[in-house]
């Protein structure tokens, strides 16, 4: 059978005729003859199988309306999946060929005579990891301050869609009290004790002499090891040391370096004594390397009865206590007090809040809430705190609402400055805007440096969201929570082999997305991140060091099947049942969230395998499964590629046998190309690419508006993923796609409406 045109050859046409209509087709001459011959046999007025009567079709009127089932005509045909392989009668390529070239000239010319429609999006609430993204953001206090809101609702595979995310009494009662509790944690009203952090110094490099947990200086005069500071600021670097020696012993000496550079020294005042050691130092909000260095050692520190060690090195600090949207306040103020502070501090603080300008109105009303706390707390930061709770419980902060800057408007229009900085930091930050995007929105130059603020905000640490909210959900990673393989067919597995597998898959994506690789990479790669745990769990020999920081490490594959996401066990074993692999949960998985061509629903009279009376290894009793003709229209493509994985258990180790007998991992795609297994499979996956890039153009777009796609964004979807491709299918390519995209920078006019097309499944 045919295979699919390439990408560039189909949709590359449509583009060439995107902002002109081809000349007008004769749908009774193009598309009808085909349909009649291959089509309307099963999906006609009587049979209309799958719920798909073509015979409804008489011309292409509305083209654009239904542009989703021609996109899964030509799909399906193309593929070899329809008509269905028992048909004697099949279309040759050329047949083929001709219904993709018609199909879509009419899709071009339907879609350059229609009027732009980017669609409608519904006020949104912030779901639980934004609410904490923007607290972090907005009060600079980074905790899970939603912890106990009820689960956000999903759709269309998101925890961010606008029409599912509720607001019940319970979220009523959890935001009036956690704002209140996050009031009084940024705005205190009594100064706070400085806080530290500390290291034990038996983890200070080198390795050397310890007892217990008192580590020495031995065999080296210096101890080095890192500690962060939280912000900018003053802090005192502290110590007990103990000392010991001889009389007539010099007292020892000792100096304190931060990355390097001396910042302190220490002179002990006797021989035999514990001390207390301390510097001051001014440092950078971050991570720095700290180092104590006895200056005056004896000239062979081993052996030596004068001794120098300690039990903890501390970072005390910084000296000023006060929140950073204390000081922030306080420095925005200035001089100013009474009303005018308040004025001030509430100008910024709500305007923020609000991701908008605060009108004149909100002001007022809040400078009042300001001044009747101060009034009664008796100070100002009572009032602040006060003002922050009540902004907190507003469903202006609560809910993403844009304003219209042209309300009037007949037709799409781009949206406010301020609603596309907030699109765009929701997007890639599950956050608010920050500093600079506030300003260029100000400024009304946000628009023109789209790219570029995208690119930078793809940069910043707060991307990992990208990961976290997108890519897990994107993944359905979240369902290995709940997966529970029957411990005595598969010991290996336990609650620490699963946190390491969805790291694994984690740290995976998001090297995609830090370091802007080829989305294809997802799909098959020759690296992936192991620690100690996974590797023996993978039984891949790995000498893996030891890092500060974190137990995985980037690990080049050895040569084999195992590469890509389809191979990650977090995958493996999240689509596969307790006491065995699934072929079908496989293969349905790599269609719908790999290749978005998802299977209809099994009939509700199918029997389950295990319902059945079937006989045989695991791919026999699927075989006799699908003789079923109601079962094999949909078993034949998903058993086929869930067949594949099968060298992979039910927790993702391989394996050569099953049920005491080898493992047959071959198959054949609908189209006639066969594979012998998970390698070759992925190199057909690969060729397809055009497929897997749309899918995840589409699965991105969904995320970024916070909505399901329509008929009206298919054109988009098309211009996305032919950007992407042009791109080396890099990830920021998909990004730049969505953000550039008329659903995304543009709204609704009054002219348009919601159109009377079936909304797609969630």
């Amino acid at each position: 059978m045919v295979r699919p045109s390439p990408f560039v050859a189909v949709f590359g046409a449509l583009a060439c005729v995107w902002s002109a209509a081809a000349p007008a087709q004769d749908f009774q001459k193009d598309i009808v003859p085909f349909l009649d011959k291959y089509c309307y046999e099963c999906h006609d007025a009587e049979l209309a199988k799958g719920h798909l009567n073509l015979e409804a079709f008489k011309d292409d009127s509305r083209f654009f309306r239904d542009q989703r089932v021609w996109r899964e005509v030509v799909n399906q045909v193309a593929s070899g999946e329809m008509p269905p392989a028992k048909k004697k009668t099949r279309p040759s390529p050329a047949e083929v060929e001709a219904l993709q070239t018609s199909v879509h000239k009419l899709l071009a010319a339907a879609i350059a005579k229609s009027k732009t429609d980017p669609g409608d999006v519904t006020i949104r609430r912030l779901n639980r990891a934004e609410f904490n993204h923007t607290i972090r953001d907005l009060c600079f206090l980074d905790e899970n301050f939603s912890a106990d809101f009820p689960a956000d609702d999903t759709g269309y595979g998101f925890d961010n869609i606008g029409d599912v995310l509720t607001f019940s009494p319970v979220h009523l009662e959890r935001f009036l009290s956690v704002g209140e509790a996050i009031a009084a944690k940024a705005m205190p009203s009594k100064p706070a004790e400085m806080e530290g952090t500390g290291l034990a110094m038996i983890e200070m490099l080198p390795r050397g002499k310890r007892d217990s947990q008192q580590r020495y200086f031995d065999p080296a005069p210096t101890l080095t090891g890192p500690m962060t500071a939280s912000r900018d600021g003053d802090y005192v670097i502290s110590v007990a040391l103990r000392s010991t020696g001889s009389p007539g012993d010099p007292p020892a000496k000792v100096a304190f370096l931060v990355d390097g550079r001396e910042v302190g020294t220490y002179q002990f005042k006797q021989v035999k004594k514990t001390e207390v050691a301390e510097a001051k130092v001014t440092l950078k909000g971050g991570a720095h390397e700290f180092t104590l260095k006895w200056l005056n050692p004896p000239a062979k520190i081993s052996g030596s009865n004068r001794t120098l060690s300690g039990l903890r090195l501390r970072l005390l600090g910084p000296a000023d206590t006060r929140t950073e949207l204390q000081r922030r306040l306080a420095a925005l103020a200035g001089t100013a007090t009474g009303e005018a502070r308040a004025r001030l501090a509430a100008n910024s603080f709500v305007s923020r809040a609000f991701r908008r300008p605060a009108t004149p109105a909100e002001i007022n009303r809040y400078v009042k809430v300001w001044n009747e706390g101060e009034k009664n707390g008796g100070s100002w930061e009572a009032g602040a705190q006060a003002m922050i709770a009540v902004v907190l419980a507003s469903p202006k902060f609560i809910f993403r609402a844009e304003q219209d800057e042209v309300p009037t408007a007949k037709d799409a229009h781009p949206i406010g400055e301020f609603a596309l900085a907030s699109r765009l930091s929701y997007f890639l930050w599950g956050s608010m805007p920050d500093d600079e995007l506030f300003q260029l929105a100000y400024a009304k130059k946000l628009s023109a440096n789209l790219e570029a603020q995208t690119r930078r905000l793809l940069k910043d640490p707060r991307s990992r969201y990208l990961t976290e909210g997108f890519g897990l959900q994107w993944l359905q990673l979240r369902q290995l929570s709940a997966v529970s393989p029957d411990p005595t067919m598969f010991p290996g597995f336990n609650d620490a082999v699963r946190t390491s597998m969805m790291k694994e898959t984690e740290l995976f994506f998001a090297e995609i997305v830090r370091e802007d690789r080829s989305v294809l990479d997802l799909i098959d790669a020759d690296f992936t991140y192991l620690d100690r745990n996974l590797a023996n769990f993978y039984g891949i020999p790995a000498d893996l060091p030891r890092s500060r920081t974190s137990p995985f490490v980037r690990v080049t594959l050895p040569k084999g099947e195992r590469g890509g996401i389809l191979t990650h066990a977090s995958i493996l074993t999240a689509t596969s049942n307790p006491t065995r692999t699934s072929p079908v949960k496989r293969g349905k998985w790599i269609l719908e969230q790999i290749l978005g061509s998802p299977p209809p629903p099994a009939p509700p009279s199918v029997p389950t395998l295990e319902g059945q009376q079937l006989k045989g290894n695991l791919r026999q009793r699927m075989e006799q499964h699908r003789a079923d003709p109601a079962c094999a229209s949909c078993h034949t493509r998903m058993d086929a590629i869930g067949f594949a994985f099968e060298k992979f258990d039910a927790v993702g180790q391989l394996r050569q046998q099953d049920e005491g007998q080898p493992i047959d991992p071959s198959g054949k795609l609908p189209d006639g190309r066969a594979f012998s297994g998970a390698g070759e499979l992925k190199k057909l996956l690969l060729a397809d690419r055009e497929k897997i890039v749309r899918n995840l153009s589409s699965k991105l777009l969904t995320f970024g508006l916070g909505r399901g796609l329509d008929y009206y964004d298919g054109p988009a979807v098309d211009k996305i993923t032919e950007s992407a491709l042009k791109a080396d299918s890099r990830f920021s390519a998909l990004v730049l796609g969505v953000v550039q995209s008329d659903p995304f920078r543009l709204r609704r006019g009054t002219s348009q409406v919601e159109g009377g097309s079936e909304s797609p499944k969630k």
